[in-house]
């Protein structure tokens, strides 16, 4: 069994925060744990509005708090974001993630994250 508290975890290398300013994660399961998909709480930061290409992950996205909302750029449409609303990056969506209050995710990657990966010039995770 894995326990560990998101506090304890802020405290090490699991915390990470983007070099851009945009938001910060901190990962509370990764590759190293051997689930298979890693977990993370991430902080976006108000004002945030910056573009990403998961094209090495699928990811799962849960707003626990804040508003803001994302853009799919292959077809421009507009998706809010609140409290209760999950989006899912099925198909390596290229997307703009628009924080209009700092908001709090719960966020969901496979493959799993290792723990210090930020984006790459495209917007996405490298995979090693």
């Amino acid at each position: 069994m894995i326990v560990r508290t998101l506090e304890e975890a802020q405290q090490n290398d699991r915390f990470v925060k983007d070099p851009k300013g945009n938001w910060d994660s901190t990962r509370l399961l990764l590759a190293e744990d051997n689930m298979g998909f890693s977990f993370h709480i991430t902080t976006i930061y108000k004002g945030a509005d910056f573009r990403m290409n998961y094209q090495n992950h699928l990811e799962s996205v849960y707003c626990m708090s804040g508003e803001g909302e994302v853009e799919t750029l292959s077809d421009g449409k507009v998706y809010p974001i609140k409290p209760g609303t999950v989006y899912i990056l099925d198909k390596n969506d290229e997307h703009i993630l628009r924080a209009f209050s700092e908001m709090k995710m719960a966020c969901v990657f496979n493959p799993p994250l290792h723990g210090d990966e930020v984006h790459n010039e495209q917007g996405a995770y490298e995979l090693r």
